[in-house]
């Protein structure tokens, strides 16, 4: 644990810990213009592109946090850190017919793997 609070206070720890913030006050804001656009717009459906896009990591940057925070013994960073981390995962399971890129993607992608592997068992020809 002491490990991860030197890492934490070194200035690749503090590079990485703000890019992680970053990304989950971008997908935060790209929640925010989903929620206050209509329905069936383009507006809307790259926004939830995006906030799909970011949310799993936005989870792990915030979880990381957290556990920073929790090891440093900052108790209202690990509150509000939760609250983020929270409201996050709540949104990201909330509202599942929203239209965006991703949808439909998991069988898309698991056929074109199904493709991959077993295109690869061909025979080879007899050498005479």
């Amino acid at each position: 644990m002491e490990s991860v609070a030197a890492f934490s206070g070194s200035v690749p720890g503090q590079i990485l810990l703000a890019i992680g913030q970053t990304i989950v006050v971008v997908c935060v804001c790209f929640d925010m213009v989903r929620a206050l656009s209509v329905p069936r717009s383009h507006r809307r459906y790259v926004a939830s592109t995006v906030f799909r896009t970011l949310a799993v990591p936005s989870i792990i940057a915030n979880g990381l946090t957290v556990l920073i925070a929790l090891v440093v013994a900052s108790w209202v960073d690990v509150v509000m850190g939760m609250f983020v981390l929270v409201a996050i995962i709540f949104r990201l399971h909330h509202d599942k017919d929203e239209d965006n890129w991703w949808k439909g993607k998991g069988k898309k992608l698991a056929r074109w793997a199904h493709r991959q592997l077993a295109g690869r068992t061909s025979t080879a020809p007899a050498m005479g």
